[in-house]
C-alpha cells in the first residue's frame, strides 16, 4: 500500500490517521477497501454527470473489482469524464478525488497481490457497498431542494446504514480476526453482530448530524412514514421553525444512535486486550460519535447555519484520555459512560 499512501492521506485525513494506528498486518487490506469504496462513492456523488452514467460506472467498477478478486481479467472502465468533473468550475469534487479516479485501474489491479481470503472479504464488502450506492442513486439521483426524496420506512433506514457502514464493521471484524487473533477464544457471533451494529451507529450519527445539508440536496434520510406520524413531510424539515415538532422523533433517533454506539463500545471491550491498536482505532470513533450525539441533543439541527461539529482539540483530548486510561481496564471501560452515555 506504500504506492497509495499519499492518495489515502489526501482523500481522507481523518481515516488516514486511524489507518496509521492499526497493526501493519491489517493496514493494507483495510486501506485498499477504503480506497475502492472511496472511488465508488466519488462516482456516485459526481453530480455533473448524469445519474444513468453514474449507475453504469458503478456497475462497471463492481465488475472490475469482482473480476480482480477472482483473479480474472476485466478492464477498469475509463473514468475520464468523471475525473474531469471533480475539478470543473461547477464541480463539487477536489483534485484529490480526480487523482483517485485516474488511479482506479492501478488500485483495482493491486487487488491481485492479496491472498485469496483477503480478496474474498474485500469482494464481499464492495459488492454490498456498490449495490447500496446504486440503490441510493435510483432513489436520490434526481433529487434537489425543490424535488425532495425520502426513505420510506425504518426498514429502509436499516438497509441503508448496513450498506454504507454496517458491512464495514463486518469486514473489519473478519480481517482482524483472520490476521491478528485467529486462535483467540472469542464469541464470533457476538463480534460480527456488534461490529455491524457499531458501523450502523456511526452512520446514523452522520445522518443525524448532516441532516440540514442533505435536505438542501433533496435527500431526506428520516423516513417519510415516521414524519407523517407527527404531521410532517420531508419538505417541512427545510424550515428551522419546525424543530419543536420534529424534536421528539429526532431525539428518538439520537437515542437509537447512542444504543448502537454502546454496542460498538461492547465490541471494543470484547476484543483481546493485547490488541491495543485495534481497540484504540475502534474506541475513538465511538467516543467522538457519542460526543456528537450529546451536542446534537441541544441543537436546532434544521438550522443549517449552526452545523454541529466536534473540534480538533476535542478529538485530541479524546485520544489522549484513551491512551492515558488504557493501562487500567476499569478506567478505560468507563470512558464511554463518562462521555455522555446514560
Amino acid at each position: 500500500m506504500d504506492a497509495w499512501r499519499k492518495l489515502l492521506r489526501d482523500v481522507s485525513r481523518s481515516f488516514y490517521l486511524t489507518l496509521q494506528v492499526l497493526p501493519s498486518e491489517v493496514r493494507p487490506q483495510i486501506g485498499m477497501a477504503y480506497l475502492l469504496a472511496r472511488i465508488t462513492d466519488t462516482i456516485a456523488d459526481t453530480r455533473l454527470v448524469s445519474v444513468g452514467r453514474r449507475r453504469t460506472a458503478l456497475r462497471e467498477m463492481r465488475t472490475a473489482i469482482l473480476a480482480a478478486c477472482d483473479e480474472q481479467g476485466a478492464p477498469v472502465p475509463d473514468f475520464g469524464e468523471l475525473a474531469e468533473a471533480q475539478t470543473a468550475p461547477a464541480g463539487r469534487g477536489s483534485a484529490a478525488e480526480r487523482n483517485l479516479l485516474e488511479a482506479a485501474g492501478g488500485i483495482v489491479d493491486a487487488l491481485k497481490s492479496f491472498v485469496p481470503g483477503d480478496r474474498r472479504y474485500i469482494r464481499d464488502l464492495l459488492q454490498v457497498i456498490t449495490l447500496g450506492q446504486e440503490s441510493d442513486l435510483a432513489r436520490f439521483g434526481a433529487a434537489d431542494a425543490a424535488h425532495m426524496e425520502a426513505l420510506e420506512s425504518d426498514n429502509d433506514l436499516q438497509e441503508y446504514t448496513y450498506a454504507v457502514a454496517g458491512c464495514v464493521g463486518e469486514f473489519w471484524t473478519n480481517i482482524c480476526r483472520a490476521h491478528l487473533f485467529p486462535e483467540a477464544d472469542l464469541d464470533d457471533t457476538f463480534l460480527l453482530t456488534h461490529g455491524i451494529l457499531f458501523g450502523k451507529g456511526l452512520q446514523l450519527v452522520n445522518i443525524l448530524r448532516d441532516l440540514p445539508e442533505d435536505l438542501r440536496q433533496g435527500r431526506c434520510y428520516i423516513p417519510r412514514m415516521r414524519l407523517a406520524e407527527i404531521g410532517l413531510r420531508p419538505e417541512s424539515l427545510l424550515d428551522p421553525g419546525e424543530m419543536n415538532r420534529f424534536r421528539p422523533l429526532y431525539d428518538g433517533y439520537l437515542e437509537q444512535a447512542r444504543e448502537l454506539l454502546a454496542a460498538g463500545h461492547a465490541y471494543t471491550i470484547a476484543l483481546p486486550r493485547q490488541q491495543r491498536r485495534v481497540r484504540l482505532a475502534c474506541a475513538w470513533p465511538a467516543l467522538i460519535g457519542l460526543k456528537t450525539v450529546a451536542r446534537l441533543r441541544n441543537a436546532n439541527v434544521l438550522d443549517h447555519r449552526n452545523r454541529v461539529k466536534i473540534r480538533r482539540g476535542e478529538v485530541y483530548w479524546i485520544v489522549m484520555r484513551s491512551l492515558i486510561r488504557y493501562p487500567s481496564s476499569r478506567a478505560w471501560a468507563r470512558l464511554f459512560d463518562e462521555s455522555g452515555a446514560k
